[in-house]
């Protein structure tokens, strides 16, 4: 048996307190928005009726509606809400997001999808005062979504949208430089990528069969890497892009070891994340495979992992870029161009720069 006690108790209401205080409710309004508006006298008559009602103040999005903003900051994933704190470049990037938001006073609002047709619900309904938008595909319906609220909004590394700031690195450019790298000397070299689309299907492909690569980052990166490739003379088809259906060690290390068990195993492979590519250091370490004799790898982004693993990776500063997304989103100047500086960082897991 529920007893009365236990319901829960009703917000008192502004006009509530008005009545008891023997005032109108705008008096109520302005002892709490604008008390320099209000008599010392009519200012106690309110609080004390709020105290006797447990009236605790106008309701925050009331006051959010009353000043025109809100105050908090949207960060729109394009993933489950874990990847936020599993993914080590997501952390990163939000990392930076947070550190504006602290600085300036401004509340952070994390706002994952998951491909479904609530994603764009939920973006539409976030009461936030603009948009980050973390990578995302070309067609993903969430970027309407965003771009139809009338909201300021930031896209990192893409897809470029009218209107809309793009902040992040030459994905191609970086992935020409540690492609050079990581293809030194190979003969069956291999790209162990992000998804291609939203459908983030395992599939390997050659380089001639590459279907439409609709996430911008995929796309730019695997462009890079067949720069470095071609640029030396060699086929197109004989490099191969092995793309995986999330991003993460274990799905690395899954596919490479399924390759390098094959009768045509990679000699090199450039891995599109520190993730990836610690995947394929594993599956090497665990096969007997010698890297960087019989396996060249390298990563990017150059996480904590990278050093003590040796691994030849692309370093850029995530955090920058997502503390760059925030300012441009609240209209604070940025510290740096809309396109990052990047490097490539040469350790033992690849057989030298050409």
């Amino acid at each position: 048996m529920v007893r009365a006690d236990d319901s829960p108790r009703r917000r008192p209401t502004m006009r509530e307190v008005a009545r008891a205080a023997g005032v109108s409710p705008m008096t109520v309004s302005y002892a709490y928005s604008q008390p320099g508006r209000v008599s010392a006298d009519a200012a106690d008559k309110v609080h004390a009726a709020a105290r006797l009602l447990g009236y605790p103040g106008p309701h925050p999005a009331a006051r959010s509606l009353a000043r025109g903003r809100v105050g908090s900051l949207g960060v729109v994933l394009g993933e489950r809400l874990s990847y936020a704190f599993d993914d080590p470049q997501a952390a990163r990037f939000l990392a930076g997001v947070s550190e504006v938001c602290a600085s300036e006073g401004v509340g952070l609002t994390l706002v994952p999808t998951t491909g479904a047709p609530t994603d764009v619900v939920r973006v539409v309904q976030a009461a936030v005062d603009g948009f980050i938008v973390w990578t995302t595909s070309d067609d993903d319906p969430v970027l309407d979504a965003v771009e139809d609220t009338g909201l300021p909004a930031v896209v990192h590394a893409g897809p470029h949208r009218p209107g809309m700031q793009t902040v992040g690195i030459d994905d191609r450019a970086a992935a020409a430089a540690i492609g050079g790298i990581a293809f030194t000397g190979a003969r069956r070299p291999l790209v162990l990528g992000f998804p291609l689309d939203r459908g983030r299907s395992r599939q390997l492909v050659s380089g001639t069969d590459v279907p439409d690569v609709l996430f911008p980052v995929t796309r730019h990166r695997w462009q890079g890497f067949l720069d470095a490739w071609t640029s030396e003379g060699h086929e197109a088809g004989d490099l191969r892009l092995a793309a995986c259906p999330v991003n993460g060690v274990a799905a690395g290390e899954s596919f490479a070891r399924e390759l390098l068990a094959s009768a045509d195993p990679p000699d090199a492979i450039g891995a599109m994340s520190d993730e990836l590519a610690l995947g394929a250091l594993r599956a090497a370490a665990d096969l007997g495979v010698r890297v960087p004799d019989d396996l060249a790898v390298t990563g990017w982004d150059d996480r904590d992992a990278a050093g003590p693993a040796g691994l030849t990776t692309l370093a850029q500063s995530l955090r920058e870029q997502g503390a760059d997304c925030a300012r441009a989103v609240l209209g604070r100047p940025t510290r740096l161009p809309a396109l990052h500086q990047w490097r490539v960082v040469v350790r033992t897991s690849t057989r030298g720069a050409r």
